[in-house]
């Protein structure tokens, strides 16, 4: 079911969404490899390296609420890798498959798109997610690889597969 999403750029006061919304995929999904919940301090600094540079922070919003985030965020911490950037979208489960993720990546690559310090956006999916899979080709994005049991979560070795999107 398709819903109507507001997506804005994030303030410091949507971090206690933010939060929740990730720290359940930590508790019950694989989406992210984290295995505790972030706390506020933590979320503070993430916070401070978004909306700067080309690293945009955006929610979307549902009747008033917080439904989901995305950000692209450094891909690697070495000057050379400046122009490319890291997608993170995340979702609270209630609005999943709902359209809530194709806005917030909608605007997303329209920023980076706009934005001539963006080359290159990369994404790392957990192995066995379809659904990020077809959401990610659906925005032209490319595979270019798997890294084989990268990671354990849940007692189990999971894969991570890279997808790219020149932009």
């Amino acid at each position: 079911m398709s819903r109507s999403y507001i997506v804005r750029t994030a303030e410091i006061s949507d971090l206690p969404a933010i939060a929740e919304i990730y720290n359940e995929e930590i508790r019950s999904g694989t989406a992210t490899f984290d295995l505790r919940a972030r706390r506020f301090p933590e979320w503070k600094r993430w916070f401070s390296h978004h909306n700067i540079d080309n690293h945009p922070l955006v929610v979307a919003e549902a009747e008033g609420l917080v439904v989901g985030y995305a950000s692209l965020s450094s891909y690697r911490d070495k000057e050379a890798y400046n122009s490319t950037v890291e997608l993170s979208v995340y979702v609270a489960k209630d609005h999943r498959e709902s359209g809530a993720a194709s806005a917030l990546m909608e605007a997303l690559i329209s920023h980076a798109r706009r934005d001539p310090a963006t080359h290159l956006i990369v994404s790392v999916i957990t192995g066995g997610n379809t659904a990020s899979v077809r959401l990610h080709r659906k925005f032209g994005f490319s595979y270019c690889g798997t890294i084989h049991e990268a990671g354990i979560k849940f007692g189990q070795y999971l894969d991570i597969d890279h997808y790219e999107l020149k932009v």
